[in-house]
């Protein structure tokens, strides 16, 4: 049997799992936790990565290994390849007074998505270098180099024995998943934009090269325990995409703190109103996206009003009518992203005394739910995204309620695998095909059965959505 690993080094935590290259059974798996923070010492990475490794067994027998990470951050390094300050992680959003500066710079949102298919946020990593250039121009001056997190790690995986980190800057190594996320790499041109680095930070600098979805990085370093392959890695939704082994036509949505909803496209997206993120995939296509604030804490909050846990809330919203007999809950609880309206509140709207039940609350919160990510979804489809079947996972997707509720809102089949650590597959997936195409094999990744998944279907109910619409548009300005 021949094994293979893959990493997810989360905001979270790290963990890693290994897999038979052929069939992808698990074979052994381990994690470590990374600390709290917005702002981290990737020192901290590395210590979990080695950590997690060790729980999993170790990678003596590894013939190759990929990691995965957590998008968009920055972490700068020296001429000699030292950390010049802590990463600013996705999540932190001290830069989004730079987003706005940027997108003036440059000639405005237009602009954007013609250079590089998106238009920054806080979270991409152009934005972080800008408010680097802002608020500490010393470390800006410093910064000869900028790779990302999972960049990061593969270059420490990849480093010459006794030294601390390998050899060059020259060394580091991406992939597209990742590189899109970065706010100066294009996923239509396949190139990075250094005049945009130079608007961001003040000056050009050394940026990972490129790799293709199963060109080899590298190989591990002698004193890690093997001699694996190092396959290119990729950012946490590309990665995810390739472990739930989505083809164009799947959308992906992600139930979890958050909402994600992405697809596998076989064109480039370029969205000037900044909804849709033109993001690249791990396998050579492209993974437009869009982001909700309101996910999974809206089930949280609606159980903490009624009183109940979650399998209750579930079944209370089972057994409503479709519509909630009128009511209609709109989830900007924390404001909104899709559409972008950071200011709004939620609205409940349709209360009768007939209808003020427990079991109506809870079919509304779980057909707004459902009705903020559909909008995502159209999104997507507006921008000439096929999109035949929804892939729902998160721990929104635990929730039986809203698995048969979702067809019948998306007006799409969905399918519900079972629970994983999906970004960590794939980047073994990655790993596996990367030991493919080095032994002149497969030209495509490797075909994994995605075990435990289920499906399901239903009649769509159009007046769910078109009611929650006419609500969306009266609280639009509230």
């Amino acid at each position: 049997m021949t094994l293979v690993a893959g990493v997810d080094s989360s905001t979270q935590s790290c963990k890693v799992v290994i897999r038979d290259a052929a069939t992808g059974a698990l074979v052994r798996e381990g994690r470590a936790s990374h600390p709290d923070g917005t702002a981290i010492d990737p020192e901290h990475w590395w210590v979990a990565l080695q950590m997690a490794i060790t729980d999993a067994g170790g990678l003596q027998d590894v013939a190759a290994i990929s990691v995965g990470g957590q998008q968009h951050g920055m972490v700068c390094l020296d001429a000699d390849g030292a950390v010049v300050r802590d990463a600013l992680l996705w999540n932190d959003t001290r830069s989004s007074g730079a987003a706005r500066d940027l997108i003036s710079d440059l000639g405005g949102a237009q602009a954007w998505a013609d250079a590089v298919g998106s238009v920054p946020v806080a979270s991409y990593t152009v934005t972080k270098l800008r408010w680097l250039q802002d608020h500490e121009p010393a470390n800006a001056a410093r910064t000869a180099a900028v790779c990302l997190p999972h960049d990061w790690l593969t270059w420490r995986l990849a480093g010459a024995e006794g030294i601390e980190g390998p050899e060059s800057l020259e060394s580091l190594t991406t992939d597209r998943g990742d590189a899109s996320g970065t706010g100066y790499w294009s996923p239509r041109s396949g190139e990075y934009r250094h005049d945009i680095v130079e608007l961001a930070l003040g000056h050009d600098v050394r940026l990972p090269t490129v790799l293709g979805p199963a060109q080899p990085a590298g190989r591990l370093r002698a004193s890690l325990g093997g001699t694996a392959v190092l396959g290119p890695g990729s950012g946490d939704n590309a990665a995810a995409a390739l472990g739930l082994g989505a083809v164009e036509g799947d959308v992906i949505i992600s139930i979890g703190t958050s909402g994600v909803v992405c697809a596998v496209s076989a064109t480039p997206v370029a969205d000037a109103s900044g909804t849709v993120s033109g993001f690249a995939s791990a396998t050579g296509s492209f993974l437009p996206l869009i982001a909700t604030l309101n996910a999974a804490r809206v089930l949280d909050a609606t159980c903490e009003l009624l009183g109940v846990d979650h399998d209750e809330l579930s079944r209370l919203a089972l057994s409503a009518e479709p519509g909630a007999d009128g009511l209609t809950l709109i989830p900007y609880l924390e404001g909104e992203r899709t559409p972008n309206r950071p200011d709004a509140t939620g609205a409940l709207h349709g209360l009768r005394m007939a209808n003020m039940t427990p079991a109506n609350l809870a079919r509304a919160a779980v057909e707004g739910l459902l009705c903020g990510l559909a909008d995502g979804m159209d999104a997507l489809v507006s921008q000439g995204v096929q999109i035949d079947r929804a892939i729902l996972i998160g721990g929104g997707a635990k929730s039986e309620a809203v698995c048969r509720i979702a067809p019948t809102i998306f007006g799409r089949p969905v399918v519900v695998p079972a629970p994983g650590e999906y970004v960590a597959d794939g980047a073994a997936r990655q790993a596996a095909w990367v030991l493919s195409r080095t032994g002149g094999q497969s030209a495509t990744a490797p075909v994994w059965e995605l075990a435990g998944s289920r499906t399901f279907d239903g009649e769509a109910t159009k007046q769910v959505r078109d009611r929650y619409a006419e609500v969306r548009d009266l609280t639009a300005n509230r």
